[in-house]
């Protein structure tokens, strides 16, 4: 038997019981893919992220309870802020290595910076998928892995009642449904029932297909975003061409030793 240390950090917030809520266990080597899986599995949120140091930082996975992902913000943050504040205390730059490249995520005391691959969304064809899922028309339609759908309006995303098993089935890594902000620039939510994520508290990798789109809509660089999905969260983003930043803080809520 192997006991391992587990921390459970609520990310894209500053308090617990909201943000996204992401198991981080750090490991000296590898455990076998299926050991992976089921520590995710038993976890039951929606990423475990796993990392162990290499030469230069560490290299990074993310688990869902059904299946490894190739990338994940709010796991991510959680990671970095298992380092700087209790591997390596202080540390200011984490370098990840990981199945979508190299992922650097820079501290500034409680704000925590990932630079991520933009993934800007092109117009898709979806043949009416989205809207019979979601029981209303979208604006547009686009897709970068996930398909993205804009509503007209925030009440609109909010009021959102998809139907999870066409969501399944859509042609794409899940579901994001966007609209302009009330008192922010844009706000989302996000549905992945194919990998045991109903719906997703705050989403990262979103924000990857959110950014681009909504940089060119509004004719900015920089805005502040809200996935208000019940447990709710917010982030700074930033388009930077092929590159994403998104910012925000994160709150420890666990740390203990499981048994494998």
């Amino acid at each position: 038997m192997t006991e391992l240390t587990l921390y459970q950090v609520d990310a894209f917030t500053d308090a617990v019981f909201a943000g996204n809520p992401a198991a981080v266990c750090p490991l000296d080597d590898w455990l076998p893919d299926e050991m992976l899986q089921a520590i995710a599995a038993e976890n039951n949120l929606s990423e475990t992220a796993f990392f162990v140091p290499n030469g230069t930082g560490y290299h990074l996975r993310w688990f869902t309870p059904a299946l490894e992902v190739d990338l994940c913000g709010h796991a991510t943050l959680a990671s970095a802020y298992v380092i700087a504040l209790h591997i390596n205390p202080g540390m200011e730059k984490v370098l990840f290595e990981s199945a979508s490249g190299p992922l650097v995520v820079t501290r500034r005391g409680d704000l925590f910076t990932l630079d991520f691959p933009a993934r800007a969304p092109e117009p898709f064809d979806d043949r009416g998928a989205a809207a019979e899922a979601l029981g209303m028309a979208p604006q547009e339609v686009r897709k970068n892995v996930k398909l993205m759908v804009v509503l007209a309006s925030e009440a609109e995303v909010r009021a959102a009642e998809p139907n999870l098993e066409r969501v399944r089935h859509l042609p794409a890594d899940g579901m994001i449904i966007t609209a302009p902000g009330e008192d922010c620039d844009f706000v989302s939510r996000y549905f992945a029932p194919h990998a045991g994520i109903p719906e997703d508290p705050v989403t990262g990798s979103a924000h990857c297909v959110l950014t681009p789109y909504w940089a060119e809509r509004l004719g900015k660089t920089v805005m502040e975003a809200r996935q208000i999905s019940a447990r709710g969260g917010s982030l700074t983003v930033e388009h930077r061409g092929e590159r994403v930043l998104l910012t925000g803080k994160g709150a420890l809520y666990l740390e203990g030793r499981i048994r494998v």
